[in-house]
């Protein structure tokens, strides 16, 4: 028996979206082809040609030296980020250290860009707060592996596609703590700003995001920390990288080595994650 419920036509939303999708390809692929090429190459020089070359002693060295000023000079961060990357190196995953690395560094800058700016205005502007904040809902809850098929899409396979998944997933936490931080500078603060004849750029760059800095900043490690996050969804599109060790290993169904590189996902997310931290905390 059927139900009222099948008498109503099938509303074709896949066939809209694939149709929507095809024209914005067609009709702006001189913006996405020359990205993909050019952007593509420049990643791939930067892990390739500027990371890989560089001996992994002096990589580790100067990320210890980072980790050891951050955490206030102790010992603790730099000893785990010795023995850590040394391990990641005796894997013999180093080279896709670099990649992930190289990724991750994009991505996150990427989203620090265009998310501050985004995060300011709609704290200064209720009309774009209120244009911004479905959309940043929408790019929350959507699961992570929807963001591949625009990517795939737009810019094909490889780490270009990666990035571009990973900066949609990666960019609101930026956007709402810079918004949230600006709105929580006290209104003494901007009061007297205005007081002394400070133009809006003048009291944004002096005392608004100075005060709110803490906060932004807490906003880029969770940036940074979904970037890394999105490493190993992105291998499924070709990604290279630690993440694509991890793929490797399950398509195969070789646990250890998929073990291993997981293992230096972890300790990577944990060097960048507590430096990132202490910097946040040394600056309070």
């Amino acid at each position: 028996m059927n139900s009222i419920l099948d008498f109503i036509p099938k509303i074709p939303i896949a066939e809209g979206i694939k149709a929507f999708v095809d024209w914005i390809t067609n009709v702006f692929a001189f913006i996405f082809n020359p990205i993909k090429v050019h952007f593509g190459n420049f990643m791939e020089f930067l892990a390739e040609d500027v990371l890989m070359p560089i001996p992994p002693i002096i990589v580790i060295i100067v990320i210890a030296v980072i980790a050891f000023f951050a955490s206030k000079k102790k010992l603790g961060l730099p000893a785990f980020t010795i023995l850590g990357l040394w391990l990641i190196y005796n894997q013999g995953h180093w080279n896709d250290l670099m990649n992930t690395v190289t990724l991750v560094l994009i991505a996150s800058i990427l989203s620090i860009i265009i998310g501050v700016p985004i995060g300011i205005l709609m704290s200064k502007s209720k009309t774009a707060n209120a244009i911004f904040s479905p959309i940043l809902d929408f790019m929350q809850t959507m699961p992570a592996f929807v963001y591949l098929i625009p990517a795939v899409a737009f810019f094909g396979i490889g780490m270009v596609p990666g990035v571009f998944a990973s900066l949609i997933f990666a960019t609101p936490p930026t956007v709402r703590f810079t918004n949230l931080g600006i709105r929580q500078v006290p209104k003494e603060l901007v009061e007297a700003a205005d007081a002394f004849g400070s133009t809006g750029f003048q009291k944004l760059m002096k005392v608004e995001l100075p005060v709110a800095k803490a906060t932004i900043m807490a906003g880029i490690n969770q940036t940074v920390m979904l970037a890394l996050s999105m490493v190993v969804i992105a291998s499924m599109i070709g990604a290279p990288g630690l993440g694509n060790a991890v793929l490797s290993s399950l398509q195969r169904a070789q646990v250890g080595p998929g073990f291993v590189a997981g293992i230096g996902i972890v300790i990577l997310a944990i060097i960048i994650d507590r430096i990132t931290q202490n910097l946040n905390k040394k600056n309070d």
